[in-house]
């Protein structure tokens, strides 16, 4: 994993489906729309979680690792789904006056775009860096919000039949930091304020609940196991995920975390054997024959990569971060029989995550290659602008413009990138004063 200055994002389909599990019953049984909730992996090992800028829930990596079952997790889901359905977001403007406040809501408006840029870290997960997105005491809950929203919690619970057992086990795990000093204590903590009544309550609550000792499925329990080994082996040394995952543990979830940690120790046989295994137990899983695509093209092996990423992207239904994966393999294949399925894929990613930043700059490289100039100046541009660099992204419009065919879509486009960049002209006078006559 890459780590940038500052808190970091973590994308990797195989969680973010996880996650999604979780989630998607709860938020309907809240009255949202799935879909219109963005969950996001804050790369921070603080145990924190918390929803900002509207339907955003952020969860830490931290509180990934250390909740033992989906139940915790989705407890946690479950209470900030409360704040998003009791209106306490409304709170944020009273909170612009803090420097923190204002930080953050810059950070959120550009999350969407930011996040979707890719990287092979996780998975095919994309690390970004600078993103200070879980400030210390930004959303500070009052005590009858915090109670608010675990009754709302524990409800959307029990509506799609989930124990709230997994709430209460989480709030035991903040129960011994209490007595700590403010800098010591989680964030979680620190936000979420906790009190003898809400424990009370969610004890009482389980207690008379007939869901009290019902459990998820077991695929959830094993999603849960893999997720948490995966997320360990790509943010611990070799050695501390080789003591925690021994090889006498020969369960999928160990298996799993020694390959990724033998792999980013650069000893590639000990993981791709293990990989292999793991494929042959599971031959249907998407995210063994990712693995093993991502490790072959990291150690030079582009062609061999392609393979294993085509069957990913097959077996996930099109992933997106997956088909970003594959189209990078298929370029460094450096074969010209490779660029128009490559460009085929990153249209494909395209469609489903136009933010993608990553998607774009590779796109700019697969047209050029073709000889598709204005494509490529338009990809490139797409790129700086998705990156914040509005000079290029003007500089390229402009290219684009001059080459793309008047009228067409493409070229509209570029005349939207320069009425956003380059409003008044200037850049595009220059390029046409620059001009060979």
């Amino acid at each position: 994993m890459v780590f940038a200055q500052g808190r970091s994002f973590i994308r990797d389909t195989e969680i973010e489906e996880t996650l999604r599990m979780y989630a998607t019953p709860i938020f309907q049984a809240a009255g949202l729309d799935a879909n219109g909730v963005s969950v996001y992996i804050v790369s921070d090992n603080s145990l924190n979680a918390f929803v900002a800028g509207g339907q955003k829930l952020f969860i830490n990596t931290g509180l990934l690792l250390k909740a033992d079952t989906p139940e915790q997790v989705m407890g946690v889901m479950a209470h900030e789904t409360g704040h998003i359905a009791g209106g306490h977001l409304s709170r944020i403007h009273d909170q612009l006056r803090n420097a923190s406040a204002i930080s953050i809501l810059s950070t959120l408006a550009g999350v969407a775009a930011g996040v979707a840029a890719g990287r092979s870290d996780v998975g095919t997960a994309a690390i970004l860096g600078g993103q200070n997105v879980a400030q210390r005491n930004f959303l500070a809950y009052s005590r009858t919000q915090e109670s608010s929203a675990d009754q709302a919690g524990v409800k959307f619970l029990t509506d799609v039949g989930i124990s709230s057992r997994g709430m209460l086990d989480f709030m035991k795990k903040l129960e011994g930091q209490e007595l700590l000093s403010t800098a010591s204590q989680d964030p979680y903590l620190r936000s979420h304020p906790l009190t003898t009544e809400r424990v009370d309550f969610l004890a009482n609550f389980v207690a008379n609940s007939d869901l009290k000792d019902k459990k998820v499925s077991p695929e959830l329990y094993e999603r849960h196991a893999r997720m948490r080994a995966k997320l360990y082996a790509f943010t611990n040394h070799i050695q501390n995920t080789l003591r925690t995952y021994p090889e006498t543990d020969t369960s999928i979830a160990a298996r799993y975390a020694r390959a990724i940690a033998y792999y980013r120790d650069s000893q590639l046989d000990p993981a791709l054997e293990i990989i292999k295994g793991l494929i042959a137990d599971e031959p249907e899983n998407p995210y063994f024959e990712e693995l093993e695509g991502q490790v072959l093209l990291e150690f030079g092996r582009a062609a061999d990569a392609v393979p294993p990423l085509q069957k990913s992207v097959d077996l996930s239904g099109g992933a997106p971060l997956i088909r970003l994966l594959l189209a990078h393999a298929m370029i460094e294949t450096g074969d010209p029989a490779m660029l128009e399925p490559a460009k085929a894929n990153l249209i494909g990613v395209l469609s489903r995550e136009r933010g993608n930043s990553s998607a774009w700059r590779f796109r700019a490289i697969v047209e050029s290659r073709l000889g598709n100039e204005g494509e490529a100046s338009l990809s490139q541009a797409e790129y700086s602008l998705l990156s914040g660099d509005r000079q290029a992204a003007s500089y390229h419009a402009v290219q684009a413009e001059r080459k793309l065919e008047k009228g067409t879509a493409t070229w509209l486009r570029s005349q939207d990138i320069l009425q956003a960049t380059d409003p008044d002209g200037q850049d595009k006078k220059n390029a046409e004063k620059d001009a060979p006559k």
